[in-house]
């Protein structure tokens, strides 16, 4: 459980200043957790989404609800630790769920290629990373071409949509989806339907328990938390919430 704090200020305000925007609390800026850097970042949009999730806090400031500010802070964060994110990131390219069909004809197997297909279609365009694809469950070995475009895609991003492809990849354990979603080929909505395809068409057959639903609806806030924060950055104000 992500620790709360009794709320110590009155207003959330974004400031531009030389190197950005930023988010300040009764006229200081605002802190990230780890390094204790100043919460600046590119985009007054971003800034201003961010400081409205400190303003809509009530007498507590839960973390939780604040997923606009965790992204900031991880991307501010990073540093040290960038190298290791994109190396870890990367490594999805060689195992992507959407390289692995059911082998039986049916509508899951229907489903897949719905959704699958035109996004290897457009990573391979995108990205000239021609993944192979099996049918089946064993792992088959990627063209290490493709895995080196997908990795050096990832490197070339700058620490805040690192952050925000971090967060997708992490929901949908998918770095084909994760990329499209940052590279506005689909939406939140869907890239949820494309990574949880398989877990729908269970559900569909034998019925949701609450722990699966509540890990569905977690990924679901989570990847519509990574879209607004790619929009914010890109400079489109966004509404709370």
């Amino acid at each position: 459980m992500t620790k709360t704090m009794t709320r110590f200020y009155t207003a959330a305000e974004s400031t531009e200043v030389d190197d950005g925007y930023a988010v300040t609390l009764d006229g200081r800026t605002v802190k990230t957790p780890k390094r204790r850097a100043p919460l600046v970042v590119p985009a007054a949009p971003l800034a201003e989404a961010v400081a409205a999730e400190w303003a809509a806090q009530d007498e507590t400031v839960d973390p939780d609800t604040m997923p606009l500010t965790a992204l900031a802070s991880t991307a501010l964060d990073l540093h040290e630790h960038r190298q290791d994110l994109v190396a870890a990131i990367a490594r999805h390219g060689e195992t992507d769920p959407v390289c692995y069909w059911v082998p039986e004809p049916g509508t899951l197997r229907e489903r897949q290629q719905t959704y699958w297909q035109p996004l290897l279609d457009w990573v391979a365009l995108s990205y000239d990373a021609r993944l192979n694809v099996t049918s089946g469950i064993l792992p088959i070995d990627q063209p290490s071409d493709a895995t080196k475009a997908l990795g050096d895609a990832v490197a070339g991003l700058d620490d805040f949509r690192l952050a925000a492809l971090s967060s997708a990849v992490a929901a949908t354990t998918s770095l084909v989806v994760g990329l499209a979603l940052l590279d506005r080929r689909i939406d939140a909505d869907t890239a949820f339907e494309t990574a949880e395809l398989e877990a729908t068409f269970q559900i569909e057959q034998w019925g949701q328990d609450a722990e699966t639903e509540d890990r569905r609806t977690r990924i679901h806030g989570d990847l519509h938390a990574v879209e607004r924060f790619r929009r914010a950055l890109s400079g489109e104000r966004i509404l709370a919430g």
